[in-house]
């Protein structure tokens, strides 16, 4: 069985690889698919490129292969062409699995990611292909940022309110890929992923008090009074809306769900949060 990773030199993909390797996947039966190959060259893999923007590339990546993982790209607002040329050149490749990272509640979600999920999980099914539905919730390496200002401000402002972010490693996440990619059966499956905590901002904050040694304070403020202070802060106003519109997902219970299924399939408890967050302060 040949497995192929696309965006293989991103954050996720690199850990995909790795979790691969570490469940005992024969080096030679994965392919690293990277827009720049020379940054795939340490993951000792078979290394192809693989262009989102170049349907060629894709094609002949994906040929002879399989299985697919398809990580989705990072370009907001140009993913579904790019996920399209993938699954065009699977279904013509005749793949037997199709594993995409999808978003929480792709279809039906409110969170302004959602559409391009939605739009790409739609084109999977049009296909016919033999999916796998991989529904990530947030990354608690997204906190990065937070974690850094909160350290020095001591102060962790979000117009998410009450909401609740069932996060987990981005390892968590790649390990879940690489089960599904390994293991026989899962096609047909579309699996909510989260953390086994749901936590709220207020949670946040006392980590980040826990890991910087300093008291952090959660100051909540309402959608207009974040795109004010983003505005103020030197965004454009398209980025302002969509970072305030984020922190709204989040606030009306959009990261909210946790049922376990990441746990389960790991084989493990998820990362807790504060354990996430120090391994990137």
């Amino acid at each position: 069985m040949t497995i192929l990773v696309t965006g293989a030199t991103g954050n996720l993909g690199r850990l995909i690889i790795a979790s691969l390797l570490e469940r005992g996947a024969d080096p030679q039966s994965i392919v690293a698919g990277a827009r720049d190959t020379a940054k795939a060259a340490d993951l000792g893999v078979r290394v192809v490129r693989l262009d989102y923007t170049d349907p060629a590339s894709v094609a002949a990546a994906v040929e002879g292969v399989d299985t697919v993982v398809l990580v989705s790209g990072s370009e907001v607002g140009q993913r579904v062409a790019q996920h399209q040329a993938v699954i065009d050149a699977a279904k013509a490749a005749g793949v037997s699995k199709f594993i995409y990272t999808s978003a929480p509640k792709a279809t039906t979600s409110d969170l302004v990611l959602a559409p391009e999920h939605k739009a790409t999980e739609e084109l999977i099914a049009a296909a016919g292909l033999p999916a796998v539905i991989l529904r990530n919730n947030w990354y608690t390496e997204n906190y990065a940022a937070d974690l850094a200002r909160a350290a020095e401000t001591g102060v962790l402002t979000s117009g998410t309110g009450d909401g609740r972010v069932a996060s987990a490693s981005r390892k968590d996440f790649a390990e879940a890929a690489a089960v599904v990619a390994l293991e026989d059966g899962h096609v047909g499956e579309v699996y909510e992923l989260g953390g086994d905590v749901a936590w709220t901002y207020s949670d946040l904050a006392s980590a980040f008090s826990e890991i910087t040694g300093r008291e952090v304070a959660f100051v909540p403020v309402s959608f207009d009074e974040q795109l004010a202070a983003l505005r103020e802060a030197g965004l454009d106003e398209g980025t302002a809306g969509f970072v305030a519109a984020l922190d709204a997902g989040i606030r009306g219970g959009a990261l909210a769900e946790t049922d376990g299924t990441l746990a389960r399939l790991i084989g493990r408890p998820t990362t807790p949060l504060v354990e996430g967050l120090r391994a990137i302060a």
